[in-house]
């Protein structure tokens, strides 16, 4: 006589309808590749627009045509092109800009695009300007010596952009925009 450990046995592979038997990468639709000279176009295009003065045109433009089956090299493109897009709208113009755009058709969608792009700039990091501080290494201390202290144009700037941006589409969109975000697959 055999006997089987019956607290070993996964019971879920036997149930055809549990969870367990379900192909996971049916959740994920199949998604357009997208080469990087297209991103490139695409975003000349839209630096045009912003040129032009058309910052809401611009901003749309981008949102809309987020490269979700693009490379590494395509998406590092488009949230370039996303950032600068940003820093050029004046901190009076968030609020109704933001409205406009989702009192528009798709747009609670497209501003969950945005908060994908924010929480994206947020977590870049972008490389070192000076060459030979990749040879540094971090002190005992447990601080670095990569990054200059100072003014211009640095990551600090840049994240507050981001951070006045996340703040304002929360207010506009609500915080079911960070959920949404955060649960779907497809990334930016």
């Amino acid at each position: 006589m055999v006997t089987a450990n019956w607290r070993t046995i996964n019971i879920d592979l036997l149930d055809p309808e549990s969870s367990a038997n379900f192909p996971v990468s049916s959740l994920l639709p199949t998604l357009p590749q997208v080469s990087a000279s297209e991103v490139q176009t695409l975003s000349g295009q839209i630096r045009q627009l912003l040129r032009g003065g058309d910052t809401e045109g611009a901003l749309r433009g981008a949102l809309e045509n987020a490269p979700y089956g693009g490379d590494v090299g395509a998406k590092e493109i488009h949230l370039a092109t996303v950032s600068e897009i940003l820093q050029s709208i004046k901190a009076s113009d968030m609020s109704p800009l933001l409205s406009r755009i989702y009192n528009s058709e798709n747009g609670p969608e497209t501003l969950d695009v945005l908060m994908k792009y924010l929480y994206k700039g947020m977590a870049h990091s972008s490389p070192p300007s000076n060459p030979s501080s990749k040879m540094l290494t971090p002190q005992t201390t447990g601080f670095s010596q990569i990054h200059s202290r100072g003014g211009g144009e640095g990551g600090g700037q840049a994240m507050s952009v981001l951070l006045s941006w996340h703040e304002k589409l929360v207010e506009i969109a609500g915080a079911g925009s960070i959920v949404r975000v955060m649960t779907d697959r497809r990334t930016v």
